[in-house]
């Protein structure tokens, strides 16, 4: 693992909102704006950019930690834009903060935490959990 960021560091990261990301249960949209969890998917990949660069190729980052405060919507054709920062970076644990807005209009912010572990031990973790 490359320790190549620091606390302060910055990533910036965008998608559209479309049709696919509403809010939406068994096929009844409930509301026509950027659901919460389309939110996270798009911010897990936003803080994800850390981890790419730092995670050697035997390497693989894992979801430890994702807050959503969810402040407003976004529409769909928006453009969601997401700045992560580095808040912390201790053992193999990557925590970040961020900030996702359209325009100057903030949609969330939280924190995101991911560890870096080998592929073989991720592996292994999943290996001893049972399934029903």
């Amino acid at each position: 693992m490359k320790k190549v960021f620091a606390p302060g560091d910055k990533k910036k990261y965008s998608f559209v909102v479309t049709k696919n990301d509403v809010a939406a249960f068994n096929n009844e949209v409930v509301h026509e704006v950027c659901s919460t969890f389309a939110l996270a998917r798009e911010i897990e990949c936003s803080t994800r950019l850390f981890v790419l660069d730092m995670k050697d190729a035997d390497e693989e980052g894992i979801g430890t930690r994702l807050e959503i405060n969810h402040k407003g919507p976004a529409f769909v054709g928006e453009t969601l834009e997401i700045e992560a920062t580095v808040m912390s970076f201790e053992k193999n644990e990557l925590l970040c903060t961020y900030k996702a807005s359209v325009g100057g209009r903030l949609i969330a912010e939280g924190i995101t935490g991911q560890k870096i572990l080998k592929r073989e031990r991720i592996s292994q973790i999943f290996s001893t959990v049972q399934r029903k």
